[in-house]
C-alpha cells in the first residue's frame, strides 16, 4: 500500500540516512523523496510502500522514531511516482489550453481541495492572485515557502496568458467583425441591467435570489454576436453596483467550470473577487465594500 508523508526534519546530516535505516528495518520502501529546504527545518515529502494493514498511526510513527515532526501521512495512488517537473509542464500545458480551469489544475498539482473541508479538520491554505482574482486551495499538510513560489508562478502564467488575449481582443485583426461597430448603451434599473445596441437588448444582468444574508447571485448573459468585447465586464460592474445599492455586500456569479470567459470577464470589469471551483461548478464571489474605487 502506498502512502504520501508530509513532515518536517532536522537540517543536519545524516537525517534522511536515519529515516532509511528506520523504513528498511520495517520493510518498508522509499518510493519517492521531494525536499522542500528551510531556514532551521527541512520539509519532506516521501512516497512509501508500507504492509498492506498498516494505518496513518503506524507510517507516522515509523517516521518520528527518526526524528520527524509535524507528520501527515495519506493514502495516495502510484500517480504520486510522477515525475514532479514532467507534473508541473503537464500543469502549465492545461492552464494556457484553459485558463479558467486554473483553480482546479492548480489544485490537483499541489494535492489540495479548491474548498476547504469542515470545521473539524485543521487544514492549510494557500492563496494565489491573478490579476485581482483570488484563488484559494487546502489541504491538511503545511505549504512550504517553495510551493507558495511555485504557484505564484502559475498564476503569473495565467495572468499573462489573459492579459495577452485582452490585447488581442483591443486590436483585432483585418477583417474581424466586432458586432457592428456601435456602441452599446446600458440602461439599469433596481434588479437588472440591459445591455442595448439601437433598443436591442444584447446583454443582461439579472440579480437573483439572496444565497445568504447580504449575498446575492447573479444571472449574466451576453449575445454571442457581441461577446469578447468587454460588455459582459460592464454588466458585471453595473450589477455589482446595482446590488450595492440594494444593501448587499457580496455578489455571486455561479457558472460552468468549462466557461473560459469567466476570468477575463472579472478582470476586465476592475473588480475584486475570490474564485472556487467544486466539481463542474465554479463561482465567483465579489465583495462589494471597495467598489467605490472601481471605475468605467
Amino acid at each position: 500500500m502506498l502512502w504520501r508523508v508530509r513532515t518536517s526534519m532536522p537540517d543536519r546530516p545524516g537525517t534522511l540516512a536515519t529515516l532509511a535505516q528506520e523504513c528498511g528495518a520495517a520493510g518498508v520502501n522509499i518510493l519517492a523523496v521531494q525536499v522542500f529546504p528551510g531556514v532551521e527545518s527541512v520539509t519532506d515529502e516521501l512516497v512509501l510502500e508500507v504492509p498492506a494493514h498498516w494505518d496513518a498511526d503506524e507510517v507516522g510513527e515509523l517516521v518520528a522514531r527518526a526524528g520527524a515532526q509535524a507528520v501527515v501521512s495519506l493514502p495516495c495512488t502510484p500517480d504520486a511516482l510522477v515525475d514532479q517537473p514532467l507534473r508541473y509542464v503537464q500543469a502549465a500545458r492545461s492552464i494556457l489550453a484553459q485558463p479558467a480551469r486554473f483553480p482546479e489544475v492548480v489544485a490537483a498539482l499541489f494535492d489540495a481541495d479548491p474548498e476547504p473541508a469542515d470545521d473539524s479538520v485543521a487544514q492549510d491554505a494557500m492563496e494565489m492572485t491573478v490579476g485581482d482574482v483570488a484563488v484559494q486551495i487546502h489541504r491538511a499538510a503545511p505549504f512550504t515557502a517553495t510551493e507558495h513560489a511555485r504557484g505564484a508562478s502559475m498564476a503569473a502564467l495565467v495572468s499573462d496568458v489573459l492579459q495577452r488575449g485582452r490585447e488581442a481582443m483591443a486590436s483585432p485583426t483585418p477583417g474581424r467583425r466586432l458586432g457592428t461597430g456601435r456602441t452599446p448603451e446600458f440602461v439599469t434599473s433596481t434588479h437588472e441591467v440591459v445591455a442595448e445596441v439601437e433598443g436591442t437588448p444584447v446583454g443582461r444582468a439579472l440579480l437573483a435570489e439572496q444565497v445568504s444574508p447580504g449575498s446575492r447571485r447573479l444571472a449574466l448573459e451576453v449575445d454571442p454576436a457581441w461577446r469578447r468585447q468587454g460588455i459582459g465586464s460592464r454588466l458585471l460592474l453595473e450589477g455589482a453596483r446595482a446590488a450595492a445599492r440594494l444593501g448587499d455586500d457580496e455578489l455571486v456569479l455561479v457558472t460552468g467550470a468549462d466557461n473560459q470567459a469567466v476570468l477575463p470577464m472579472v478582470l476586465g470589469s476592475g473588480l475584486r473577487g475570490r474564485i472556487r471551483m467544486s466539481g463542474e461548478v465554479l463561482s465567483v464571489r465579489v465583495p462589494l465594500r471597495d467598489l467605490e474605487a472601481t471605475r468605467l
